[in-house]
């Protein structure tokens, strides 16, 4: 997809892939909490990496999970990761390509960091088993 209409239109379609990827709920809640201090930052990720870069052709939701997993891994960013790891329930990314994932974080970024995120996504995956967390 292209930036085809301007703002308005990546907005749109950023909050369309945003509660396809995170879930409505999750959107909600975050929409909830939004305050004149980081309004402009939503839009801004609204925008930016929802409208943009999620709803882009190239790569398929599940394949755009998988490399999002790795790097919020690779920079230790714990609860963007979770986020990320929870939304798998809605990308069809699998546990088995996540794993894969943090083996690559192992080899290219450190195990420290692996090793955080396999912790993680353990929570996250015997939490999603147990009905938790949608």
């Amino acid at each position: 997809m292209s930036d085809a209409g301007g703002p308005a239109e990546a907005f749109a379609r950023g909050m369309a892939v945003r509660r396809r990827v995170l879930g409505d709920s999750h959107v909600d809640r975050a929409e909830a909490a939004k305050t004149d201090f980081d309004a402009d930052f939503q839009r801004f990720i609204t925008e930016g990496a929802w409208g943009s870069l999620w709803a882009r052709e190239g790569f398929s939701l599940r394949e755009r999970s998988i490399v999002t997993i790795a790097l919020l891994a690779a920079l230790g960013q714990e609860e963007e990761l979770t986020m990320h790891l929870r939304a798998t329930a809605n990308t069809g990314a699998s546990a088995a390509d996540v794993k894969e994932a943090l083996l690559h974080v192992a080899v290219y970024a450190g195990v420290p960091a692996a090793n955080s995120a396999f912790r993680a996504a353990k929570r996250v995956f015997a939490d999603l088993e147990d009905g938790g967390g949608r």
